[in-house]
C-alpha cells in the first residue's frame, strides 16, 4: 500500500473508525498523489515566471493554443477558461458557486458540516465514484423496486454488490419507509449497507413529503442504532422540480452528522437541473464529520478521478460557472420550473379526469421529469412496441404493467393527444386479443 493511502486511511481511522470500514478494497488503496505531475505543474505555475516547460498543453502568444473555428464559436470567452485542463477536483470558482448555491436551495445546510464540491463528469460518474470507493463484492445496496436501471450497472455489475430491493410504495401510496428498515436491518450479519435515495424518483416523478422524510431519517438511524455502517447516497438528479407539497430539501441535510455509523453522500449536478444535459458537469459531496475527515475523502475521491478521466471537461464547467453568476441566471431558471410544472399538472389533470381509467391505474407523482403508468389490460413492452410501429409515439415499458412517460419533453399542448394516442394503442391491442 502507497504511504499516501496509509496516511488517508489513518486519518479516516482515527476521525471515524466506522467510515473507515465502509471503504472498499480499492477505496483503501486509493490515494492522490502529492508527488507527480500534477504537483510540479502546480508548483511551477505559481514560480516560473520565465518559462513553464511542465503540463501536456501547447501555447501560443501566451494563451492555450487553440484553432480559431473552435474559438470562433466561443468568442465570448477566454481561451484560458476553455482550452486547458482543468484541476482533477474541478474549477475552483465553480465549486464555490456550487455549494453557495445548495445552502441557498436548502437552508437546513448551512449549520451542518458538509464537504466542498468535487466536480464530476455528470451523475452517473459521481455514482460510479461512490461505488468504487465503498461498494466491495458482497456489499448489499439497498434501491427501491422502481429505480433508475443503471444503477445495476453502476454498483452490481461493475463491482460485484448485491441489489437488496423494496417497494417504493406502501399500501396508503406513500413512500415505504418500514419497508427500507426491514431493508436495512436484514443487513445486520453483513454490518454494512449501501441505500440509494433518489427524489424525485425516476422513473415514478414521486417525491416523499415532510412525515414521509422523517420516516426515512428514523429508518436509517434504526440501521445505524443497530450497528449497521450505512453509505447513504442522495442521488439529486432533479432537485428543485418539486411541483406539490413534498420535501423540498434533499435529506442529505438531514442525514449529516446524524450518526457516527452514516455517511451521506450527494450526488447532483447541472445535467437536469439546468438543462444542460449534454455539458456533463456533476458534483459529489460529502457531509458529516470533521474537516480532516472530509479531506482525506476528498483526497481518495481525487485518486479515482485521477485514474479514470484524469479530469473533467474544461468548457462546461465554465458555462456552468457563468450560468451560475449571471443576474438572470434565477430568473431563467424560475421560468422553465413554471413550464415544467404547467406540463405536470396538465398530465395529472388528464389522469385524474376519469377518462382512461378503465386501461391503467397511476402512481404517485408530483415532480421531476416523469410519470408511470400501471395498465389494467396489457403487456408493457407489447403497448410499448404497438405505441412505436403504429402511432410513432415513444415510451419506456419497465415490467410488466409499467409505462414511464417522460413529460419533460411533450409541450403541454400535445399532452391531452400523447395520452388518448396511448389509449388507442391500448383498445387496439384488447380487440386484437
Amino acid at each position: 500500500m502507497h504511504s499516501l493511502a496509509s496516511q488517508l486511511n489513518q486519518t479516516i481511522q482515527r476521525e471515524n473508525p466506522h467510515v473507515f470500514h465502509m471503504l472498499s478494497h480499492i477505496g483503501r488503496l486509493i490515494y492522490f498523489p502529492k508527488e507527480g505531475i500534477l504537483s510540479q505543474s502546480a508548483e511551477a505555475k505559481a514560480k516560473a515566471k520565465k518559462y513553464n516547460a511542465t503540463i501536456g498543453i501547447a501555447l501560443e502568444d501566451g494563451q492555450p493554443m487553440h484553432l480559431k473555428v473552435i474559438q470562433d464559436t466561443l468568442s465570448a470567452y477566454n481561451p484560458k477558461d476553455l482550452y486547458e485542463y482543468a484541476p482533477p477536483a474541478g474549477k475552483p470558482e465553480l465549486r464555490s458557486a456550487w455549494r453557495k448555491k445548495m445552502i441557498e436551495e436548502q437552508p437546513g445546510l448551512a449549520s451542518k458540516s458538509f464537504g466542498n464540491p468535487i466536480v464530476t463528469n455528470a451523475l452517473t460518474h459521481g455514482l460510479s465514484v461512490v461505488a468504487d470507493l465503498f461498494a466491495d463484492q458482497g456489499d448489499s445496496v439497498i434501491v427501491p423496486d422502481k429505480n433508475w436501471e443503471n444503477y445495476e450497472l453502476t454498483f452490481s455489475v461493475r463491482r460485484g454488490a448485491e441489489m437488496v430491493y423494496y417497494p417504493l410504495y406502501n399500501e396508503k401510496m406513500t413512500f415505504n419507509a418500514a419497508g427500507l428498515k426491514e431493508a436495512i436491518l436484514a443487513q445486520q450479519g453483513k454490518g454494512k449497507a449501501i441505500v440509494v435515495l433518489n427524489f424525485p424518483n425516476n422513473p415514478t416523478g414521486y417525491t416523499p413529503g415532510a412525515e414521509e422524510g422523517k420516516e426515512i431519517v428514523e429508518a436509517l438511524l434504526a440501521g445505524a442504532e443497530a450497528g449497521i455502517n450505512i453509505v447513504v447516497v442522495t442521488d439529486d438528479a432533479y432537485f428543485g422540480l418539486f411541483f406539490e407539497d413534498s420535501l423540498k430539501e434533499s435529506l442529505f441535510a438531514n442525514l449529516s452528522e446524524l450518526h457516527p455509523r452514516i455517511l451521506p453522500i450527494k450526488v447532483d449536478g447541472a445535467t437536469k437541473e439546468e438543462y444542460v444535459w449534454g455539458f456533463r458537469v456533476g458534483f459529489i459531496t460529502y457531509g458529516g464529520g470533521s474537516a480532516d475527515l472530509l479531506g482525506a475523502l476528498e483526497q481518495k475521491t481525487l485518486g479515482i478521478i485521477r485514474s479514470t478521466i484524469s479530469s473533467g471537461p474544461h468548457p462546461s464547467q465554465t458555462f456552468v460557472l457563468h450560468a451560475l453568476t449571471s443576474d438572470e441566471f434565477a430568473q431563467q431558471k424560475a421560468e422553465k420550473f413554471e413550464i415544467m410544472k404547467r406540463r405536470a399538472n396538465r398530465v395529472k389533470a388528464i389522469l385524474d379526469s376519469g377518462k382512461y381509467d378503465d386501461a391503467w391505474s397511476y402512481y404517485p407523482f408530483n415532480s421531476g421529469y416523469f410519470m408511470c403508468l400501471k395498465l389494467k389490460t396489457v403487456d408493457a413492452d407489447t403497448l410499448r412496441s404497438h405505441l412505436l410501429e403504429k402511432y410513432g409515439v415513444g415510451t419506456i415499458a419497465l415490467g410488466d404493467t409499467d409505462l414511464r412517460i417522460a413529460f419533460s419533453c411533450i409541450e403541454e399542448s400535445d399532452i391531452d393527444e400523447l395520452f388518448s394516442l396511448i389509449y388507442s394503442g391500448v383498445k387496439d391491442l384488447e380487440q386484437a386479443k
